[in-house]
């Protein structure tokens, strides 16, 4: 079995603390998931604050931490980076862009540097770029390089969310006709992963077109620029013939409503409830409660890094490669095209590749 070096960028929250806050499913933080997967080896840090790295250090036992992360890449012979920073670049607790010129985008730098750099496998936080311009220079890079690829969209990586992937894809419902996410959510930091998950538990069909609106529903968006994270509903048309919505309210659950039944993800993943056609009633058809096996809690960061080395060692894609990643990506930028556009429908791909997001 082949052991593969792991180097973090970024040594905050995602990288390293988030265990503290009280995940449900640990280990949640890419290194303690690295202490419990037995390929992976912790070796070295990287972050641009000195307090962060001497924490890294004491917590991890990591005495390979540096300042500049391609002296990382050039010294440590790394199989695996995880950037872990903010989207920004900007150090917490920042929150919108300092002025209109600002376009930071840190996620998306790091990536192109590091695929460029040879770095076989990364891991990358999300949203992968705050721009579709920027998204479009990841999709380049990373296919250009061979770079094995997942963002941290980590609803694809739940078994709770495979079991109800899977039941849709074996007809447990019919055919699927319409799939709805629940829960008031910024675009950018919470949208990304109900626009990812619809697609996931549809079977990722390509999504053609996208209406959206931003809050407040008044906001102009002047120079290509939103200076924050703004919130969001939107409306997507899938290829199939699919189309799905956002409810801003509710809990983050997400229900898929198909000609013979429907399921839902209930409790922002921990249960299912899966309806099926029943006996007539009078003249209209009930749906009654069926059973669904129970599902095995796992950590979603742990899947998410094995699926990144199974995909490294079989030359498959992964399971949230840059292809889907990217199409995902622009479908959340496209709710604020929408939004621009006076909430008209905006067919994929969007021609204005420039309007820049900033999100933490």
């Amino acid at each position: 079995m082949k052991t593969y070096r792991v180097g973090i960028i970024g040594l905050g929250r995602m990288g390293s603390t988030i265990d503290d806050e009280g995940h449900a499913v640990k280990p949640y933080s890419i290194a303690a998931c690295c202490e419990v997967i037995d390929q992976l080896e912790l070796v070295a840090g990287s972050d641009l604050q000195a307090d962060k790295r001497a924490a890294f250090t004491r917590r991890w036992g990591v005495g390979a931490v540096y300042e500049d992360y391609l002296e990382m890449v050039a010294q440590e012979s790394l199989d695996l980076v995880a950037v872990c920073t903010t989207a920004s670049g900007l150090f917490k607790p920042a929150n919108e862009a300092p002025d209109v010129n600002f376009r930071g985008d840190s996620h998306a730098d790091l990536t192109v540097s590091l695929a460029n750099a040879g770095v076989p496998m990364l891991y990358v936080e999300k949203a992968m770029a705050s721009s579709i311009t920027r998204a479009d220079e990841i999709l380049k890079a990373v296919k250009a390089n061979g770079t094995v690829f997942n963002t941290g969209v980590l609803r694809r990586f739940n078994e709770s969310y495979h079991a109800v992937r899977r039941a849709i894809a074996e007809g447990e419902i019919g055919e699927p006709k319409a799939a709805i996410h629940y829960a008031a959510s910024s675009l950018m930091h919470g949208h990304i992963h109900s626009i990812d998950t619809l697609s996931f538990l549809l079977g990722d069909p390509k999504i053609e077109a996208v209406c959206g609106e931003l809050l407040p529903r008044d906001f102009a968006i002047e120079n290509n620029h939103i200076a924050f994270d703004p919130r969001a509903t939107f409306q997507l048309r899938f290829e199939n013939g699919i189309e799905s919505w956002s409810v801003p309210a509710g809990g983050w659950e997400f229900e898929v409503i198909g000609t013979k039944g429907c399921i839902r993800s209930i409790n922002n993943g921990d249960g299912i409830k899966l309806r099926k056609a029943g006996d007539m009633v009078g003249k209209r058809q009930g749906w009654d409660d069926a059973e669904i096996a129970p599902v095995e809690p796992k950590s979603h960061v742990v899947s998410c890094l094995e699926d990144l080395i199974d995909a490294y060692e079989q030359g498959r894609p992964t399971l949230g490669h840059v292809e889907v990643a990217h199409h995902i990506t622009e479908a959340c930028i496209a709710v604020a095209e929408s939004h621009r556009r006076g909430s008209s429908w905006v067919n994929l791909p969007l021609e204005e590749r420039d309007l820049y997001i900033f999100h933490v």
